[in-house]
């Protein structure tokens, strides 16, 4: 069965329909720009409403090897999982891939198919094309990307990186290495000191032996640390008895909120982001939901926390 057609049962649509829509979906984003936590600027592309349903719809019927490596966009697994598998190495590196998504391109993917499975006919290369990749310029056929904001993307780019999560994950198995990939970030765990010094190399070698030129490490976010230093990873605090923590930072920015809602002076937006701090602290550390409700009483969070309409 072609994927066009797979697709429009699964849409509940007619092919020509589902043909017809995805002829022109490379353009069918609504483009901005967001600042980045140290410098410069993150382009983000959008797609439609519509496309996003037919991009999820994607997601339910793909058939795509991804490694347990990978732990971005899997069941069962997110940052925090991503974290914990880190917990109990006191010695850590972080790694970054550079411009990720947007140095994913149609022709690379493909490539990188092919060295993993046949390739699908023509016309379904075609579907899948359309379905899953933006065009950043004006013109049409023009250059087709991943973008930073397609639900697909992140399953996508877990495919593309199968074969390196295979090659790095058997080199750190072999040096008693643990190893995740959350989508560009990758990070490197281990009990053995001076061990991870050699890695920074060994993964551009590997990248540059599958993908060419096009995957790079930005050696700037390039860290190592150890027990000796705050470690993190992927935005969560491991902390000397190697347990996962928020860090002492975010505490202190959820408690100044919650004391602001004391005194109402926190305004809707503010609660609401201060319920989203709280959903997120009750699934990394949930003990520290506790301490908030001892300290500023199990009610207000309460309120906090169910309270829709302030």
């Amino acid at each position: 069965m072609s994927f066009l057609k797979q697709l429009s049962l699964g849409l509940e649509k007619n092919e020509a329909e589902v043909d017809n829509f995805l002829q022109s979906a490379p353009k069918k984003y609504k483009v901005y720009t967001i600042p980045k936590r140290t410098s410069g600027h993150r382009v983000i592309a959008q797609p439609s409403k519509e496309l996003k349903v037919y991009q999820r719809k994607y997601l339910e019927i793909q058939q795509l090897p991804i490694h347990k490596s990978a732990m971005a966009y899997r069941e069962g697994t997110s940052i925090k999982e991503n974290a914990t598998a880190h917990e109990n190495s006191p010695y850590l590196l972080k790694m970054d891939l550079e411009n990720f998504f947007n140095s994913i391109s149609n022709k690379l993917f493909w490539r990188v198919w092919e060295s993993t499975l046949p390739l699908p006919s023509e016309i379904d290369k075609q579907t899948l094309e359309n379905l899953l990749f933006w065009c950043p310029s004006k013109t049409t056929g023009g250059v087709l990307v991943l973008s930073i904001g397609a639900p697909s993307s992140p399953l996508v780019s877990n495919f593309f990186m199968y074969q390196f999560d295979c090659a790095i994950s058997n080199v750190c198995l072999k040096k008693e290495i643990v190893y995740t990939r959350y989508a560009d970030d990758l990070t490197f765990s281990t009990k053995h000191k001076d061990i991870l010094f050699g890695l920074p190399l060994l993964v551009k070698e590997k990248l540059a032996e599958l993908f060419g030129n096009a995957i790079r490490i930005n050696r700037k976010k390039t860290k190592f640390s150890s027990k000796a230093h705050n470690r993190h990873v992927t935005g969560i605090t491991i902390n000397n008895d190697g347990k996962i923590s928020l860090g002492r930072e975010r505490k202190r920015y959820i408690k100044h909120l919650v004391h602001q809602v004391q005194l109402s002076k926190l305004d809707q937006a503010g609660r609401q982001h201060l319920r989203g701090l709280i959903a997120f602290a009750k699934h990394i550390e949930p003990m520290f939901v506790q301490s908030l409700k001892r300290k500023y009483s199990a009610e207000l969070i309460t309120q906090i926390v169910e309270k829709s309409n302030d």
